[in-house]
C-alpha cells in the first residue's frame, strides 16, 4: 500500500443491453419521457425510478501524516455491511434500513466521532426509486436518532442520473449541490405531494456550502443488500 492513492469510480451504462436489462427490472423512470430533465426525482412523491447516467470521478488519497504535512487536514474512514444470504437477508427486508444504518455507525466509529452534528452534511444514495428513498430515510433515522431531521443532505443523482459504479465517488463533494429535481417539484406542487415517508432535510432551492463543516457522510448501496458509508472528517 503506497502513501498516495488515486481512487474513484468510472462507469458507462448507457448502452442498449444494460438499459434494456434495467427496464425489464422496472426500476428506471418511464413517466417523464415528455420532460426528461425532471425524471430523476429523489424523495419526491411522484418519483418512478432512476435515470441511468455515465460519469468518472477520481480523488487523491494520502497517508495521514503526509496529508497533515501538506495542511490538507481531512481524514476519511469507511465501513461496509454485507448480510449473509440467510437468514439475515430476510431480516434485512423485514427490518428495512438496519444494515445501511449499521454501515454509517461503523464508519463514524472509525473516525472516532459519535455522529455528525445537525450542521454537517449527508450525501444520500438517493436513487429516485420508491423503495430505496424510503429505506434510506429510515436508515438515517435509525443511525442518527433525534438529530436526523436536522441533518441536511441531498442526492447528486437528481442532476446527473445514476452512474452506477461511479455514484459513490460522485457523492463525495465539498458542497451540498441542492437537489435540482426535488427543487423543481416543490416549486410547482403543493406540500401534499411530498412523500410523507421521506421527511428529512433534503437540500433544495440553493446549494449550502459545507466545506468548513466537521463531518460529511456519503452513502452507497448496491444490489444484494450491500451497503457502505464513507465519512470525511476535517481535523483541527
Amino acid at each position: 500500500m503506497g502513501d498516495v492513492l488515486l481512487c474513484g469510480g468510472v462507469d458507462a451504462t448507457v448502452v442498449r443491453g444494460i438499459m434494456e436489462g434495467f427496464v425489464m427490472m422496472r426500476i428506471v423512470s418511464t413517466a417523464w419521457e415528455s420532460d426528461p430533465p425532471r425524471a430523476s426525482r429523489p424523495f419526491s412523491a411522484d418519483r418512478d425510478g432512476f435515470v441511468l447516467g455515465e460519469s468518472a470521478w477520481m480523488f487523491v488519497l494520502e497517508e495521514r501524516e503526509r496529508a497533515r504535512a501538506g495542511a490538507r487536514g481531512s481524514m476519511a474512514r469507511s465501513a461496509a455491511t454485507v448480510p449473509p444470504a440467510t437468514p439475515t437477508t430476510a431480516c434485512a427486508w423485514t427490518r428495512p434500513g438496519e444494515e445501511p444504518a449499521r454501515a454509517m455507525a461503523l464508519a463514524l466509529e472509525e473516525v472516532g466521532t459519535d455522529r455528525p452534528t445537525p450542521s454537517d452534511y449527508l450525501a444520500f444514495h438517493g436513487t429516485s426509486t420508491e423503495l430505496n428513498d424510503r429505506v434510506e430515510t429510515r436508515a438515517v433515522r435509525l443511525a442518527f436518532g433525534s438529530r436526523a431531521a436536522r441533518l441536511p443532505g441531498s442526492s447528486i443523482k437528481s442532476m446527473i442520473g445514476h452512474p452506477q459504479s461511479a455514484c459513490g465517488a460522485a457523492g463525495v463533494d465539498g458542497d451540498a449541490p441542492g437537489d435540482a429535481r426535488f427543487l423543481r417539484f416543490r416549486r410547482r406542487s403543493t406540500s401534499s405531494d411530498a412523500d410523507p415517508e421521506c421527511d428529512l432535510d433534503y437540500v433544495a432551492n440553493e446549494a449550502r456550502n459545507v466545506i468548513r463543516l466537521s463531518t460529511r457522510v456519503c452513502n452507497s448501496h448496491r444490489f444484494r443488500l450491500k451497503n457502505s458509508a464513507l465519512v470525511i472528517s476535517n481535523e483541527s
